[in-house]
């Protein structure tokens, strides 16, 4: 994960220019990409083939299903007629394709992916069959540019014979096709490494020039460490490097294996498809019939006008959020310090508060969707997944809190506290509070706004941009509307000595917060990351008292405040160092009924008809501890799923795990917390985001019950 952040930060700018520049669409030079079909017509209940067909320019390449350490593999939404079905996409065997330190795994030249679809048992004669496809892809070379393209034909109604034209294509994207597996394959692990065996007997050591595993699986091998093969006597070996050796070893690796054999007409690539593909679709499908109502909003019918709606609304209900009281109460302070000055004056305290929300959320979301177009697998509270950026926001809400304790005086430059608020300066502490409250803010995830950020980045910037800023602009708001209505001013306390008393009360949620983010980082640095950031708390509040230790000493001063500054700059060394000792992810236990979500057991418990429930949380996600607290941990909910033979998988996104990302972007999420319920048929129920004991029993209401209970929570 290190390699590829470092990797993204350097193509950053060359990613953003480009993307800017394209207005986020790919130049036609790049990809071109088409539409075609098997069959010259279509007939009723008469299943046929589409490709999708992608000539990528010569030094540039898209990516598989798994793209390797970066990418996103592309994705087709498609509009059919009523009756119509998409199938999942067949992906061509890839290659490996190596950029700096990362490895990918993609296509380059040209790639065509074949989707089956099934026509309803009867069609019209009369009227052709219009099918249109959304194809979203990232194309890269040295930096990456997200494209997207518009395909659509029309097929007559008739006798589906082969369309000769079109012959050699489909003949040539079957060929590419991983065959089935060939070769029994055994796995085991070997401390850091696991073992793939595959018994084929017979090769011929010196006719096997190369072999390649690809895992369709993200995170269970290290993509970038050579594949080691041997052929002998038993068949063909290959050694690959764990990405986590901390986690259990997988039982199955299901992916496509390659081999270049060297024969006397040439070398010949060959693929081997090993276990299943999964169920869940890489292809898309929109009936052009209108949906069946749903209860709120459905993601793909969002436009526009609602996404700006909903982000609005989101906003304004997450300064109602636990993660954002410290800030709250700051600003109730600051009110009451503004009560006193002029009009004019506390409305341009409102003003730069509001820039200072909409500054922040529109420079997370700019680096967000540049950092996405980069390739990374990321959403909404992105930069809580960096130790660093947790360390850092715990250290300054602890000089926020020594300051209101008054163990320093920060003055209005920081968070808009001391003697220079009610001067000039004072505004620039208006504006930083509005930051900080963007920064904590980020944990939270408050009702309509998931489906909003969700929507933003899948458009383009120009539309993204907008929904964030709304977003923005509800959570600014209230403390706005108070700044700009003087009645609501006058109804505020006159400042006076009280005021000291509740600073230094405040304080307190404040240490509360630092608390918890130390937490937060517990769990994503190992015991000397955890050290290093608890000597950081230390330092900075060393460095508060010098700096306050200075003001007050004449000869010394000078030197206690450079005392001061060197310590700072010693904290920012801890801090940098925070990102270079993540702890490998903890293994589940599943001793509480809960099991670790992979994209592979979830595929499997899909394929087998079992029941599931799925949470994808984080340790920073202050909303998900409290749905869990209050109603995924609760007698009655566990007993339901017991009863019902639900399996109860979680997922982790306190770092980065692409697996997950890939499922929130699939139900229309940029963040957690994501609740699915699959009943075992169809799609998965999507809950609310701010669950109740009530709601999770009436959904599991819809889960027949279990006649075998010890099935019900894998132990």
């Amino acid at each position: 994960m290190i390699r590829r952040l470092a990797f993204l930060v350097l193509m950053l700018a060359a990613s953003l220019s480009a993307a800017s520049a394209q207005g986020f669409r790919t130049p036609p030079d790049l990809v071109r990409a088409s539409l075609v079909a098997e069959p010259v017509a279509v007939a009723g209940a008469q299943p046929f083939t589409l490709a999708v067909r992608m000539q990528v320019k010569p030094g540039w390449h898209v990516y598989w299903r798994n793209p390797g350490d970066s990418g996103l593999p592309p994705e087709v939404t498609w509009t059919l007629p009523a009756g119509f079905n998409a199938g999942a996409i067949r992906w061509p065997a890839p290659e490996r394709i190596a950029i700096a330190t990362l490895m990918n795994y993609g296509y380059e030249g040209e790639v065509t992916l074949l989707v089956p679809v099934t026509p309803p048992p009867s069609l019209d004669p009369a009227d052709p069959v219009r099918i249109q496809a959304k194809l979203t892809y990232l194309v890269c070379e040295t930096e990456c540019v997200p494209g997207s393209a518009d395909l659509a034909l029309t097929l007559p109604v008739g006798e589906p014979r082969p369309d000769a034209d079109q012959a050699a294509l489909f003949a040539r994207a079957r060929t590419a096709l991983p065959a089935p597996a060939l070769w029994p394959l055994r796995l085991s692990s070997q401390g850091d490494t696991l073992q793939l065996d595959f018994a084929a007997a017979g090769l011929k050591p010196e006719a096997i020039k190369s072999a390649s595993f690809f895992p369709y699986s993200e995170t269970a091998i290290d993509n970038a460490a050579a594949q080691v093969m041997t052929v002998d006597e038993t068949g063909l070996h290959l050694t690959l490097a764990r990405s986590s050796p901390a986690e259990p070893a997988p039982a199955a690796l299901p992916g496509v294996l390659t081999v270049e054999e060297a024969t006397g007409a040439g070398t010949h690539r060959l693929a081997f498809a090993y276990g299943d593909e999964p169920v869940l679709p890489a292809a898309t499908a929109v009936p052009e019939a209108p949906a069946a109502p749903q209860a709120g909003p459905a993601f793909d019918a969002l436009t526009l006008a609602s996404a700006v709606g909903l982000a609005f609304l989101g906003g304004l209900i997450l300064n109602l959020m636990p993660c954002v009281f410290p800030v709250l109460s700051i600003k109730v302070l600051g009110l009451v310090r503004h009560a006193g000055e002029s009009a004019a004056r506390v409305r341009l305290h409102g003003l730069a508060y509001t820039a200072g929300v909409l500054v922040s959320f529109l420079g997370l979301a700019g680096l967000l969707l540049a950092l996405k177009g980069g390739g990374a697998a990321i959403g909404w509270g992105f930069q809580l997944q960096s130790p660093a950026v947790v360390a850092s926001l715990a250290y300054l809400l602890l000089a926020m809190g020594l300051s209101l304790s008054g163990v320093v005086h920060l003055g209005g430059r920081l968070a808009g506290f001391g003697d220079g608020l009610a001067r000039r300066s004072g505004l620039s502490g208006s504006f930083f509070t509005g930051v900080l409250a963007t920064l904590v803010a980020t944990p939270c995830t408050a009702p309509f706004m998931g489906s909003a950020v969700g929507f933003a980045l899948t458009q383009s910037a120009g539309v993204a941009l907008a929904v964030f800023a709304s977003l923005g602009l509800g959570l600014a708001l209230p403390f706005l509307l108070l700044t700009l209505w003087p009645p609501a001013l006058r109804v505020l306390p006159r400042p006076g000595a009280w005021m000291e008393t509740l600073k230094q009360v405040l304080a307190f949620p404040v240490y509360a917060t630092v608390a918890w983010l130390v937490w937060v980082l517990a769990q994503q640095v190992g015991p000397q990351g955890l050290l290093a950031g608890l000597i950081g708390l230390v330092l900075v509040g060393f460095a508060a008292w010098a700096w306050e230790h200075g003001r007050a000493a004449a000869g010394f001063g000078r030197v206690a405040q450079g005392l001061a500054v060197l310590t700072i700059l010693a904290v920012a060394g801890l801090t940098l160092s925070l990102d270079r000792d993540r702890a490998a992810p903890a293994a589940q236990a599943a001793a509480d009924g809960v099991q670790p979500f992979t994209q592979a057991r979830l595929d499997s418990l899909v394929n087998e008809h079992r029941p599931v429930f799925v949470n994808m949380t984080a340790a920073w996600c202050i909303t998900c501890a409290v749905n869990e607290t209050t109603s995924l941990s609760t007698q009655a909910v566990r007993a339901a799923m017991a009863d019902r033979g639900v399996i109860y998988l979680k997922g982790d996104w306190t770092n980065q795990n692409p697996e997950i990302t890939r499922l929130l972007e699939k139900h229309g999420r940029s963040g957690v917390p994501l609740y699915l319920l699959y009943t075992g048929t169809g799609e998965p129920q999507v809950l609310p985001q701010i669950l109740t004991e009530g709601t999770v029993l009436a959904a599991l209401e819809t889960v027949p019950a279990s006649a075998n209970k010890s099935a019900a929570l894998a132990r």
